[in-house]
């Protein structure tokens, strides 16, 4: 049995590197030298530090994000949501092979973005060979199904674009101009895309369908990058990974209503995932070598339950019983239990690897990863652990997408369906 720790207990890790021994660079130390250079100048408005007004501002922030969670269930679920099949389990529409009428004919594939290569490489899950490699923009970080399940977005960070692509044909659209396009969530109602601009400082809200800008809410961290929706829709919480904090924002108003900072110094919070009952939330951290585990309603300090080095993704199974653990420092998989609230396998890839990001497949049977810094992608059987192929892709590989999978919307990243 693995128990959570309170971060008090536990030194601060050392720098992440890879299972070859090589530091992280590109974004991490862009991101940690854009902090540098601007803490002197922010210092007041940023709130990032760790000092006695940023303990008091979390605080207050705690206790305002209290108020709105009273608010929250006063009011109901978020309006024009869909409503929620079982309330004892937000992912009821996920079961094995339940495919929407929208993509039930659409091919099987694996479509993984090259950060480093500008590409896209579509993987055949049936053979696990690449039949298809398309050029998009640059530096390509996720590729996102839509809130309406018709369209993947791939997200081109620093090409500013995103370029879609039609899950039925395989075919790339013209590119959409989006500022900073790091990573992509749709609201519940299906009204918003959420781009985490993350150098930018901004969570943008846009249209769902045109991308058109709606709202801009400015963020007093650095590098928001992943998220996750509340049982009902009406909040949702984001990871900022290079200060170390995390968000929760008002959906309906778009607005930002809490912040709090991590306790423990250097702390990189990466996906974000709600429990099947939707009382907690759980945000991977690649330095805390864990998962903190929040309570989203109070939004209370966390605490942290260990999983190992560099934990990055969080996947849930079919049967929403377990969820996955990408820890990319030392090339395992954690399995997490929901109901006995422990951790009871990992799994190590036979020759290492870099697990990232992915998404199960349909049928519930394979975890599909990208190898972030070893230019492949591992597909790994969900009941024994066994890898079952290692595919070569591009340089870069990150936030691939298995597509289609069951739900009936997607809230977006690499496939996050209710």
């Amino acid at each position: 049995m693995v128990r959570m720790v309170r971060l008090t207990s536990i030194a601060p890790p050392s720098a992440p590197t890879t299972p070859r021994g090589r530091t992280l660079l590109g974004r991490t130390l862009l991101g940690r030298a854009l902090i540098a250079a601007a803490t002197t100048a922010l210092a007041a408005l940023s709130a990032c530090g760790t000092g006695t007004t940023d303990r008091a501002e979390d605080t207050r922030t705690t206790a305002r994000a209290a108020q709105e969670s009273a608010r929250t269930r006063a009011g109901g679920g978020l309006p024009g949501m869909p409503p929620v099949l079982d309330r004892r389990d937000v992912y009821a529409a996920d079961r094995p092979n339940r495919l929407s009428p929208v993509v039930k004919d659409f091919p099987s594939r694996v479509y993984v973005p090259n950060s480093e290569s500008d590409t896209v490489s579509v993987i055949d899950p049936k053979t696990y060979k690449v039949i298809e490699t398309i050029r998009v923009g640059r530096q390509p970080q996720h590729v996102v199904p839509s809130w309406d399940l018709k369209t993947l977005w791939v997200n081109n960070n620093r090409g500013h674009t995103l370029t879609p692509i039609d899950p039925r044909t395989g075919r790339a659209g013209r590119p959409v101009e989006v500022h900073d396009p790091y990573n992509l969530y749709f609201t519940p109602h299906g009204k918003y895309a959420v781009v985490m601009a993350s150098l930018d400082r901004e969570l943008v809200f846009r249209d769902a369908h045109t991308m058109k800008r709606v709202r801009t809410e400015p963020v007093a961290c650095y590098g928001v990058n992943h998220a996750d929706f509340s049982l009902d829709g009406r909040y949702f919480v984001v990871s900022c990974e290079f200060s170390g904090e995390l968000l929760k924002v008002d959906t309906e108003r778009m607005k930002v209503v809490a912040k709090q900072k991590l306790p423990l110094e250097g702390a990189m919070p990466q996906d974000v995932k709600l429990s099947p009952d939707g009382r907690r939330f759980y945000i991977a951290d690649m330095t805390a070598n864990g998962m903190w585990v929040l309570d989203g309603e109070s939004f209370g300090t966390p605490k942290l339950l260990p999983t190992g080095k560099g934990c990055h993704g969080l996947y849930v199974s079919r049967d929403s019983r377990e969820m996955y653990i990408s820890n990319r420092g030392e090339g395992t998989v954690s399995v997490f239990d929901f109901r006995r609230n422990e951790l009871t396998k990992k799994w190590r890839l036979p020759d290492g690897g870099s697990p990232d990001m992915g998404g199960v497949s349909a049928d519930g049977k394979v975890l599909w990863l990208s190898g972030r810094y070893d230019a492949e992608v591992y597909a790994i059987d969900t009941r024994t652990g066994k890898q079952l192929a290692r595919i070569p892709v591009g340089s870069g590989p990150h936030g691939l997408a298995v597509y289609p999978q069951p739900g009936r919307y997607s809230l977006g990243h690499t496939g996050v369906f209710r």
